[in-house]
């Protein structure tokens, strides 16, 4: 029987994916987290075999999340399922350890099929994430601005790009003001970009706007 860990900070969501899961007959749920400080709690006290993360979630973001078990962890599959488009955070996270990704958008029957392939050690890599990481392999030169920005640059790049204020983003991320306004300046030094106004338009522009 194989073993899976759910965090994600929604009730209803952790209900519908334990009830796919535990339909499937080869999977069971031993462990529910609701935030990121209580997944790694978790992981480190209860044996999984499979991690399935949401990367919104609350106190500690999903990526830092999946940068902490992947360091204590390596060998332990986790499989991210998002809000977020593919070609937003996809090719990062499996570059950052993720064992794969998917949208919550995905079919039920498609969640049961990536849990097993990445329970069996392979990756889940949707053909269109296959062919953004092979359109990254050996192009450095040609990166566009927001590649070249670091992982919690592009995280907050993009809630940035959401209309989201310095402060909510500040909030969500349990940053300081200042932090965040570090970063913000930054990121538009790097983009070579002037303010929020052109940065929502240039997610808009690269289809990076959710």
């Amino acid at each position: 029987m194989i073993r899976i860990l759910i965090a994600d900070d929604h009730a209803i969501v952790r209900r519908g994916l334990k009830q796919i899961i535990e339909d499937n007959g080869e999977m069971r749920v031993v462990a529910e987290a609701e935030s990121g400080i209580d997944a790694l709690r978790k992981i480190r006290e209860i044996d999984c075999d499979v991690v399935l993360l949401d990367i919104s979630m609350p106190d500690m973001s999903g990526i830092d999340v999946l940068k902490q078990i992947h360091s204590e962890r390596p060998q332990l599959p986790i499989l991210i399922l998002s809000i977020y488009p593919e070609d937003q955070y996809a090719t990062r996270l499996i570059k950052a350890g993720a064992a794969g990704y998917m949208t919550k958008e995905s079919a039920p029957s498609e969640v049961v099929k990536a849990l097993l392939r990445v329970a069996g050690g392979k990756k889940y890599i949707s053909p269109a994430v296959a062919e953004m990481l092979a359109n990254e392999l050996g192009t450095d030169e040609k990166k566009l601005p927001h590649q070249i920005l670091s992982d919690r640059e592009y995280q907050i790049f993009l809630l940035l790009a959401s209309a989201k204020t310095v402060t909510e983003i500040a909030d969500s991320l349990a940053l300081s003001v200042k932090t965040i306004s570090t970063y913000r300046s930054r990121i538009l030094e790097k983009m070579n970009l002037h303010n929020n106004a052109e940065l929502m338009r240039y997610a808009v522009d690269n289809h990076l706007a959710q």
